[in-house]
């Protein structure tokens, strides 16, 4: 249930994001400023035969091109995990990876295996919640009403008579102060919690990051945090506004079979059952109860609130089918000439969403934009550094991740099983579906000022004349959605940024306008196809961009550290804590 970050920012002015996943922006034809929008994708163009480009060292256009168009081509069938796509496009990327010179990453081999099991929930369209109040039962039918999972793989789970605790958002945050289960427990019991986080709503810049959405406001963290605290069931009241997505989003994401790592490889507790609620579902429910939720939701946003039981029992139960399936991260390590052992990640993800037969016409999700961008991107800037010599004094690695669409899987296993430990890992730079139009004045930061890297950053702009923006919408969580988070979530600083919107020939105007093309033609859908008639100069921009923040960070001793704020901080302390406190004991 996420859009594409960095993209989300540039639209969010435009239209909602009503997609499960990503965003986008438009091609451009060979001027600089956007073409007009077509909804029509230019035919098929066939892959690059092996061996008939002559790659450069320097970041350019033809290869960056070659391999866009490779990767992108019906060849490689729409790169979904488990097909041959995966076979022909890690194939692809181990090629390259020995071409360039790079080593295996893992223990001598290119791939990363990473283990998934399947859920997918029956009998959806009869499924209900029934809620005993009021001396009635009220029932919630799935889709229309709620949504709802288990995230533990269990093929059948039971709730029966279930006590209802409303938990305001249900937080623990000490470095917060607040604590929304104090005083209640919740073990074995349903959870009814509010979206977002307390600062969302404004009134108090004081709470949280104020209108900023933290972690503590993602539906990932609120699951977690339910689970820990032993409840049999949370649901998310959701909202459009402080959610970032319309109901759509929820349902479909619910709806379609889901993808996790298996406990064995995270055993983090995971709630047995996990949904949302409509906002209007929640009202009903509440009013059976003979609670207003909107009071109650407003007490909720102050300090100090306490959980309140409703006089309400939930039942409802769970049939899923449960299978398993592997896939692989592809993984190629350029070492240090002077520290081996300090290493910068480099991250992409290969995958994206196969073929539908059910379709008219093409019927393959090519994903040029998304994600072949990053891939070829990530192809170029290690064909840059190779070719340096002597080569950066600390190692680079180039993790190609899979499962990125199924819920960043891929990089999530990386991150717990990591090449260089996340303690000698000095940064994540995270390159997710990169903007195909003229050139621009800036680059887009999510999460801006989250991290020195973002600094880092703007040094590097500044020296060819460009400018850092920030997040026109930072309360929809934005730097949350996509690979570099599980390197965030770990300690490890980690960058987001994509291309900006104000264009050297049109401004914000034609750079919107590409953007709104993008997501309403291209975006997730068939058309999405490479397209000779692109102009490459704005995406070579970034790329270069994204190169000069490795290049820096590898010849220098410098660590990126989290801000003040940041909820992030507190994970790299303890993690760089450890070896610190092992070399004292030594010694």
């Amino acid at each position: 249930m996420r859009c594409k970050p960095w993209l989300i920012i540039l639209v969010a002015a435009l239209a909602a994001c009503s997609s499960s996943h990503n965003d986008t922006q438009a091609p451009a034809a060979a001027s600089t400023a956007p073409a007009k929008a077509s909804t029509a994708p230019p035919p098929p163009v066939p892959a690059v035969p092996p061996g008939s480009h002559t790659f450069q060292a320097a970041i350019n256009a033809d290869d960056f091109s070659a391999h866009l168009r490779t990767i992108a081509s019906d060849e490689f069938a729409g790169r979904k995990p488990g097909t041959i796509g995966e076979r022909l496009t890690t194939n692809y990327l181990v090629e390259q990876f020995k071409r360039i010179g790079l080593t295996p990453g893992v223990k001598g081999e290119w791939f990363q295996a990473v283990p998934a099991v399947t859920t997918t929930l029956e009998h959806q369209d009869t499924l209900k919640l029934d809620v005993a109040e009021g001396g009635g039962t009220e029932s919630f039918a799935f889709a229309k009403d709620m949504v709802v999972a288990t995230l533990n793989a269990s093929a059948h789970v039971e709730l029966k008579d279930s006590d209802i605790i409303f938990a305001g958002y249900g937080v623990d945050a000490p470095d917060q102060q607040w604590n929304d289960f104090d005083g209640v427990d919740v073990k074995g019991k349903t959870v009814v919690v509010l979206v977002n986080d307390p600062g969302w709503n404004g009134t108090d810049k004081a709470l949280f990051k104020g209108r900023e959405m933290t972690y503590y406001g993602r539906w990932t963290y609120k699951y977690e945090e339910a689970a820990r605290k032993g409840a049999a069931a949370v649901f998310i009241v959701h909202q459009t506004e402080p959610a970032g997505y319309g109901w759509n989003v929820v349902e479909s994401g619910f709806s379609m079979p889901r993808l996790d790592l298996p406990v064995s490889e995270d055993p983090a507790p995971r709630m047995p059952i996990a949904g949302w609620l409509t906002l209007d579902a929640a009202k009903r429910l509440f009013a059976k109860a003979g609670k207003d939720f909107d009071a109650l939701s407003a007490q909720a946003n102050q300090r100090g609130f306490k959980a309140v039981p409703l006089d309400a029992k939930a039942s409802i139960t769970l049939d899923s089918t449960i299978g398993t399936s592997i896939s692989s991260n592809v993984i190629g390590v350029l070492k240090g000439s002077k520290h081996p052992d300090e290493a910068i990640v480099y991250t992409a993800h290969w995958d994206h969403l196969g073929t539908d037969p059910s379709l008219k016409g093409h019927t393959i999700y090519n994903g040029a934009v998304d994600n072949g961008t990053g891939i070829a991107a990530m192809l170029e800037i290690a064909e840059a550094f190779a070719a340096k010599n002597p080569h950066p004094e600390r190692s680079i690695v180039f993790a190609a991740v899979t499962m990125e669409e199924s819920g960043l899987l891929g990089s999530k296993y990386y991150v717990a099983h990591p090449v260089f430990p996340l303690a000698k890992t000095v940064a994540d730079i995270n390159m997710d579906a990169i903007d195909i139009m003229g050139p621009t004045h800036d680059m887009s930061v999510v999460g801006l000022g989250q991290s020195q890297l973002d600094d880092v950053l703007k040094d590097v702009l500044a020296s060819r004349g460009r400018v850092v923006s920030g997040d026109d919408a930072p309360e929809k969580g934005h730097y949350f959605r996509s690979d570099h988070f599980n390197f965030a979530k770990a300690g490890v600083p980690a960058l987001s940024a994509g291309g900006g919107v104000d264009m050297v020939q049109g401004g914000k105007a034609a750079g919107e306008a590409a953007v709104a093309d993008y997501v309403a033609h291209r975006y997730h859908q068939p058309a999405d196809v490479f397209d000779p008639r692109w102009d490459f100069t704005g995406v070579l921009q970034n790329v270069q961009a994204y190169y000069d923040v490795g290049a820096k960070l590898a010849d220098s001793d410098v660590w990126p550290a989290w801000s003040e704020g940041s909820e992030f901080r507190a994970a790299r302390e303890a993690m760089l804590a450890k070896p610190a406190a092992k070399a004292k004991k030594k010694h």
